[in-house]
């Protein structure tokens, strides 16, 4: 073989490794982006405590970074409760619940009051307003129907894939109804969450009247004897009385069909809206009388403490949130992995 044709063999060598090594990073993103692990990966084991702890890396990052000038030296008491409100309000528990929490810290015996002592009182109080971890229910009825809103822009599509998901994991069979009908975009990614959770989608052009795609997906999942349905609506501002009342007619269209559906109304919030989603969840409350929240993009806010809010002054249970993008990234609302990850250690 002549020094030429080991030449040409080495870069044909080198272009084949290469063309190897792009593979698996373009197969490595695809997966990322897709919300799954890359393949041949090896699965990352990790508690409910820390998966709340690196999704809510950033709110308890902010919290310490308040409390840190405290750490040096003595701090009396009034300047420990104005650290303690400033970042109570910042991570956006709301002045309310922030009032009543620092009100527990006054009672504290003022020899008493360090950063340490004030941060057990908090995981006390946050965790008494939190209450026990909901309990996800078992479909009693068949169908067992879901309705899932929310504003533009909060994760609803993405939070129906995730449930469906969870469901199919859990052996039984899903329906998903495509309610959101002014956008196209919105139904394509239903049916692309369908095809990757192997359920079926239920939909119509763009632009049909929402109720009565509504009212063929439920008289599809009785006649199928399909176990869950998840119905995907609209995103609406909630100050817009004649949407609302679209989503008012959704329901009883749902009611008319399905004898004691929705089972479940659950409301998607955005942790990054802060104080907005307590005004949110009032409006959608009213119109649809909503059963649970389901908040977002916990991990990209500094804004955790909207959990605390929601349940504090709505008395909502927080039934699951948003750690991250991956399809597992959905987690059943852990109320003391939740204060755990929220609050600094001590």
């Amino acid at each position: 073989m002549s020094g030429a044709d080991g030449l040409v063999l080495l870069a044909s060598g080198w272009a084949a490794a290469l063309a190897a090594a792009a593979w698996a990073l373009w197969a490595a993103r695809r997966a990322t982006a897709a919300g799954e692990r890359p393949r041949g990966a090896a699965a990352e084991a990790a508690t409910p405590l820390e998966r709340f702890r690196r999704g809510l890396a950033r709110s308890r990052d902010a919290f310490a970074a308040r409390l840190a000038s405290l750490r040096g030296g003595e701090a009396d008491a009034g300047s420990l409760r104005e650290t303690l409100e400033r970042a109570l309000i910042e991570s956006d528990i709301g002045l309310r619940t922030a009032e009543r929490l620092l009100a527990a810290v006054d009672r504290l015996p003022r020899a008493e009051r360090t950063p340490a002592a004030a941060l057990r009182v908090l995981r006390r109080e946050i965790g008494e307003l939190l209450g026990p971890a909901p309990v996800e229910p078992e479909p009693a009825a068949r169908p067992h129907v879901i309705l899932v809103v929310g504003v533009n822009g909060v994760g609803k599509t993405t939070t129906i894939g995730k449930l469906a998901a969870r469901h199919r994991g859990a052996g039984r069979s899903v329906l998903l109804v495509a309610g959101d009908t002014f956008r196209a975009a919105a139904i394509e990614q239903l049916v692309v969450w369908g095809e990757r959770v192997g359920a079926p989608v239920v939909r119509q052009q763009p632009g049909s009247d929402p109720s009565a795609v509504v009212f063929d997906g439920m008289r599809a999942a009785v006649a199928r004897g399909v176990d869950v349905v998840l119905v995907d609506t609209a995103g609406r501002l909630h100050t817009k009385v004649n949407l609302m009342e679209e989503l008012r007619k959704v329901r009883r269209t749902v009611e008319r069909v399905v004898e004691g559906a929705p089972h479940e109304v659950l409301l998607v919030l955005d942790a990054t809206t802060g104080q907005n989603a307590l005004a949110q969840a009032r409006t959608f409350g009213e119109a649809v009388a909503v059963t649970g929240v389901v908040l977002t993009k916990l991990d990209g806010s500094a804004r955790g403490g909207v959990a605390v809010a929601v349940a504090a002054e709505l008395g909502l249970p927080i039934r699951y949130v948003g750690l991250g993008e991956r399809i597992e990234d959905l987690e059943p609302f852990d109320p003391a992995a939740f204060v755990e990850g929220l609050l600094p250690p001590e």
